[in-house]
């Protein structure tokens, strides 16, 4: 029963990566800005083509389990490797939705916005998947609980405070490479996109998490 109980949560966890990499795959196709954390690699993918977006959100994962490694002073820790090896799911999962979206064209304004609406949709109830499996761990998010927990912080300013230094570097470094904060011109990472799904994703969370609860909690504790 034990046995069978990880492979549910692993499940659920994985259909929840998969939703929030649908929601980056829908924000980065409205070209209205993606979310905080997805500026990143979204930019550096627009420098350097060759590289996949999917790629380039792992070394970033990467770089947040080695913070963690340093904030905490513990180099050996087993939630590193599950964080690592959710990172290679997710990044490949990214790629995986962005293909599958990669001939679909969105020309209307009200289009892009609802495209930005779903993608909320879809990462709130990911994240929410994510939470109540207890498996998979983006070191995105694990990263910030650890800052909190180190620095007395609340994790919500936290988390904050994490999006704004995110979307910044972003900012900047598309300005050096391309002479605009936004992206390069054809192709939009930081805009009202951003903002939408950094300050609505927690809201639409509070309307989500309930029935989300409702169905997957009876699997998960079968």
């Amino acid at each position: 029963m034990a046995k069978n109980n990880i492979v549910v949560r692993y499940l659920v966890a994985t259909l929840g990566l998969i939703l929030v990499a649908l929601g980056v795959a829908l924000s980065l196709k409205s070209n209205l800005g993606t979310a905080p954390v997805s500026c990143p690699p979204a930019v550096l993918n627009l420098k350097w083509g060759a590289i996949s977006f999917g790629t380039f959100t792992w070394m970033m994962h990467i770089i947040f389990i080695i913070l963690q490694m340093i904030m905490r002073r513990k180099v050996l820790d087993i939630h590193y490797l599950l964080q690592l090896l959710a990172a290679f799911v997710f990044g490949y999962l990214c790629d995986a939705c962005i293909w599958l979206f990669k001939d679909v064209e969105i020309t209307s304004y009200l289009m892009k916005i609802v495209l930005i609406l779903v993608a909320v949709l879809l990462t709130a109830v990911g994240i929410r998947l994510e939470v109540i499996s207890k498996a998979w761990i983006l070191a995105g998010d694990k990263v910030v609980d650890v800052f909190s927990e180190v620095t007395g912080i609340k994790f919500s300013n936290a988390k904050i405070g994490e999006d704004v230094l995110l979307v910044a570097l972003s900012a900047a470094f598309a300005w050096f490479c391309f002479g605009s904060p936004w992206g390069n011109g054809e192709h939009i990472v930081i805009r009202e996109g951003t903002l939408l799904l950094a300050a609505l994703t927690g809201l639409c969370m509070k309307l989500t998490d309930p029935l989300v609860d409702k169905v997957f909690k009876p699997v998960l504790h079968a």
